[in-house]
């Protein structure tokens, strides 16, 4: 980045981070500007590829970028776990999850027991890899999410790399997206067919459904998005959910995002999940 990429002070910048591997070139980030007058959202820059060169890490990498924004970051959000389980939290003498009055176990005991009163039982959870925001959003919204557990196998390095990388920026506001539930969100805000939006990483259907998204966002000019990046959005699943990412932290700043719940645990994580009505 140079010093002469300058934007007026009044643009509120946003980061989207859709994080692979450490020892892969797969992760992308995207930073939009957002006009508060004018309520304009721009496409900025769109970074594909970021890993390791040489003897500098795929982290340091990341790192340096995001350090090179020019102005301050609202935020920067991730499409991973930014807290880790209850279990693996808590430093105080373990009795068992069956015996814990911890409130984060009390609670997925409450949702565990009322899931089993009205179906099939299920399996037992595990608090040392999900988390109790995972259960929310696959139970409690009005589509059927399929979430991946904060520890699972596949996303467990995920965390670690998020956590390793999060660390370095304390200074910079931090937040949790899950893209799918985001891409729901906003894609039936503006009238987008459900199949795109359920299968909008499907290898076969992904990318016309990516690119019935972006139409539909520009058609009703909600942002603003180069054709370039337009074509690398729909070309690159990874760089999509990193827009995604971006997009949300704007509908947080903008109090577009829902509440905690009352009922939820006051020390677990919650994430930026778009309400169901939007205002473009």
């Amino acid at each position: 980045m140079t010093e002469s990429w300058k934007t007026p002070p009044e643009v509120k910048r946003f980061l989207g981070v859709a994080l692979a591997g450490g020892k892969t070139d797969k992760t992308c980030v995207s930073l939009i500007e957002y006009f508060p007058k004018q309520k304009k959202i721009f496409l900025s820059r769109l970074f594909e590829g970021i890993g390791s060169e040489g003897e500098v890490s795929a982290d340091l990498g990341l790192h340096s970028l995001i350090e090179q924004i020019p102005g301050p970051l609202v935020s920067v959000s991730f499409d991973v776990a930014l807290q880790l389980p209850k279990c693996v939290r808590c430093k105080l003498k373990c009795p068992g999850y069956e015996a814990c009055k911890e409130p984060e176990i009390q609670w997925l005991w409450q949702q565990y027991r009322a899931r089993n009163s009205k179906r099939k039982p299920s399996r037992l959870f595990t608090p040392y890899t999900e988390r109790c925001v995972e259960v929310y959003v696959s139970e409690s919204l009005e589509e059927k999410f399929h979430i991946s557990h904060a520890l699972g196998a596949n996303m467990a390095p995920l965390t670690a790399r998020a956590h390793f990388i999060t660390r370095r920026l304390k200074k910079t506001k931090c937040l949790e997206v899950m893209p799918k539930v985001s891409l729901w969100r906003i894609g039936r805000s503006l009238g987008v067919q459900k199949s795109h939006l359920r299968f909008h990483k499907h290898s076969v259907s992904g990318l016309e459904s990516r690119l019935a998204i972006l139409h539909r966002l520009t058609e009703l000019n909600a942002a603003f998005i180069y054709q370039q990046d337009q074509n690398v959005l729909i070309d690159n699943p990874q760089a999509f959910d990193s827009f995604l990412c971006a997009l949300t932290g704007v509908l947080s700043f903008r109090r577009q995002c829902e509440p905690r719940p009352k009922s939820f645990p006051a020390e677990e994580a919650w994430v930026e999940i778009p309400k169901q009505k939007l205002r473009w």
